[in-house]
C-alpha cells in the first residue's frame, strides 16, 4: 500500500507547477489537488470543464468525438456520416469497440466508415447539395438501414451549411429519419459538449417520434443508457437485469437500434451507466416522461451487489428477492477469482486517467482484489463528476483533472503506481519506461469488464499485465544511474 503521505503529494504538485509560466501555473493550479474525501462539493478543491491552455499536451478529444463515436456511433442499424473532411471519419471510424449483432452492411452498420470527402470546392461553394446526393445514394446501397446522422465537422459549421434543411428534406424523401448533429470539433471545450448536443438531438428529433404509438409494457421495463458494449460490457449488463426479472426494452448506445432509443420514453426506469455522456437526456426523459432515473455500476462484485439492491428496490419484493437470489448464486465464482488473484494483486497501487465514468467506476473493482488507487483524473469531467468520486478515493490520492502530458508522468515518476490505466495516446510511453500498462477506454482488445464474467476477465487481465516477466527486462527512469 501506499507509503506517500497528504503533505507528500501536496508538494509534488507545487513541485510539478514549478516549471510553468506564472500565468500557466496559477490555471493549472486548480486542476491538481490531493483528495479530500470530507467534501461535499468538490468545486471547494478542484476546477474542472475549462479548456485547455494552449501549448500543453491535453488528451482531450472534440465536440464531434463526443456526439459521432460516443453517443450516435454505435447505433447500429442507423448510418452515420461524418460531413467533412475525410480525415475526423477516418479517425474516428471503429476505434472503440462497441459490439454488435446484425449483418454489417445489411441492417448493421457500426464499423463501416461512411463520410462526405469535403474537398475544397466544397467549402468555397457550400456542400448542401452534395449532402443531399450521399443520403440518395446511401439509401440506395443500404435500403434496410433505419435512419442517417449527419455528424458535422468543423468546417461545416464554418461556412454555414444549412444541414438542418437538407435534413428535413432527405427525410421527407426517404420517409426515414435523417437527424442532424451540430457537433463540429471547434464548439465547447472538449468531447463533453458533444454529448450534450447529441442528448440534445435525441430529445428533439428522435423520442418524440412514438409518443402517440400504442406500445404493450409491463411493470418490469427499464433501459439500459450510456452503456457502449465495449468488449461486450452491456452484454453482460443485460444477463443481470433479465436474471432479477427485469425486461430491458431499449439499450443504446452499444448495440442499440433506433426503434429500442423511441421507445425508451416508455419505460418504468432508465439506468444510466456513463453519467457524463448520458445524465442529460436522462433528466429531460425525468421531466417530460415521469420516468426516474438511477446510476449503476457493474464493476467488481462488490458495487455489482450494491447496484442490483438499489435497482431492485425500485421494483416490488419479487424483483427484490430474485436480486438476493443472483447475487447469491455468483458469491462461489466470485470468491475463486478473488481467491485467485488477490494473493497475486494485494497491496499494488493503480494510477488512472481515463474519461467518463472508469475513474469512479473501477475502483471498487481494484479494491476487491486488494488494491490500492493512488490517484485518478478525468479528461472531461464536470464538478459532479468529481463530487461522485472524493468518497471513492483516500484522503491521500492524487487528484488530476485533464492532466498534461508532462505532469501525468511526473506523477507516475514520483508516486511510481504498480500499474496505470488510461487511454492509448498514453499507453506506450508509460510501457516503454517500464510500466505496467492497461488500455481502460476499450480495455486493451480484451473485455468484457462488466459483471460477475466481466469481474473474471478484469481479475485475469490486471494480474497477466502487472505479473509479465516483460517488465522486468525494462528499466524506468528513477531506476537508473545518472
Amino acid at each position: 500500500m501506499t507509503d506517500r503521505t497528504r503533505e507528500q503529494n501536496e508538494a509534488l504538485i507545487q513541485e510539478v507547477l514549478e516549471v510553468y509560466p506564472e500565468k500557466a501555473r496559477k490555471d493549472r493550479a486548480k486542476h491538481l489537488t490531493v483528495n479530500d474525501p470530507s467534501l461535499e462539493k468538490a468545486s471547494k478543491c478542484i476546477t474542472s470543464n475549462r479548456k485547455s491552455l494552449p501549448g500543453v499536451m491535453t488528451i482531450r478529444g472534440c465536440a464531434y468525438a463526443g456526439s459521432k463515436g460516443v453517443v450516435f456511433g454505435p447505433i447500429k442499424d442507423m448510418i452515420h456520416l461524418s460531413h467533412g473532411p475525410v480525415g475526423c471519419g477516418m479517425y474516428s471510424s471503429g476505434g472503440r469497440r462497441n459490439y454488435y449483432t446484425g449483418l454489417t452492411g445489411v441492417d448493421s452498420f457500426g464499423s463501416i466508415n461512411f463520410t462526405s470527402d469535403f474537398q475544397e470546392k466544397d467549402i468555397v461553394f457550400g456542400g448542401d447539395k452534395k449532402l443531399l446526393q450521399i443520403i440518395d445514394e446511401m439509401e440506395t446501397l443500404f435500403p434496410l438501414s433505419k435512419g442517417i446522422t449527419v455528424q458535422s465537422e468543423c468546417p461545416i459549421g464554418l461556412i454555414g451549411d444549412d444541414i438542418e434543411a437538407v435534413s428535413k428534406k432527405a427525410s421527407a424523401q426517404t420517409g426515414k429519419a435523417v437527424v442532424p448533429v451540430r457537433c463540429e470539433g471547434f464548439r465547447g471545450v472538449s468531447q463533453s459538449l458533444g454529448h450534450h448536443i447529441a442528448n440534445d438531438v435525441i430529445r428533439d428529433w428522435i423520442l418524440p417520434n412514438r409518443d402517440d404509438v400504442a406500445f404493450e409494457g409491463t411493470p418490469y421495463d427499464v433501459a439500459i443508457i450510456g452503456d457502449y458494449n465495449i468488449g461486450g460490457d452491456a452484454w453482460s449488463s443485460r444477463i443481470l437485469l433479465e436474471e432479477i426479472g427485469l425486461r430491458v426494452v431499449a439499450q443504446w448506445s452499444g448495440d442499440g437500434t433506433l426503434p429500442e432509443m423511441e421507445n425508451t420514453t416508455k419505460v418504468k426506469l432508465n439506468l444510466v451507466h456513463c453519467y457524463r455522456s448520458m445524465n442529460y437526456i436522462s433528466r429531460h426523459m425525468e421531466e417530460k416522461y415521469g420516468i426516474p432515473w438511477m446510476e449503476y455500476n457493474f464493476f467488481g462484485p462488490t458495487k455489482i451487489a450494491e447496484s442490483l439492491r438499489k435497482i431492485a428496490a425500485q421494483f416490488d419484493e419479487t424483483i427484490q428477492k430474485n436480486a438476493e437470489a443472483v447475487i447469491a448464486k455468483y458469491e462461489a465464482q466470485t470468491a475463486a477469482i478473488i481467491a485467485k488473484y488477490k494473493p497475486r494483486l494485494q497491496g499494488k497501487r493503480v494510477m488512472l486517467y481515463v474519461g467518463g465514468l472508469r475513474p469512479r467506476h473501477v475502483i471498487g473493482a481494484y479494491e476487491d482484489l486488494g488494491m490500492e488507487i493512488v490517484g485518478a483524473g478525468y479528461e472531461f469531467a464536470h464538478n459532479d463528476d468529481y463530487d461522485r468520486t472524493l468518497p471513492e478515493l483516500s484522503n491521500t490520492a492524487l487528484l488530476f483533472d485533464d492532466v498534461t502530458g508532462y505532469e501525468f508522468e511526473e506523477f507516475v515518476k514520483a508516486v511510481k503506481p504498480d500499474l496505470v490505466g488510461s487511454g492509448v495516446k498514453e499507453k506506450y510511453i508509460f510501457q516503454k519506461m517500464g510500466i505496467p500498462f492497461r488500455q481502460m477506454h476499450s480495455w486493451d482488445y480484451s473485455g468484457p469488464y462488466h459483471g460477475y464474467d466481466g469481474f473474471a476477465i478484469f481479475a485475469r487481465d490486471m494480474d497477466m499485465t502487472l505479473n509479465n516477466p516483460c517488465w522486468s527486462q525494462l528499466t524506468p527512469p528513477w531506476k537508473k544511474s545518472a
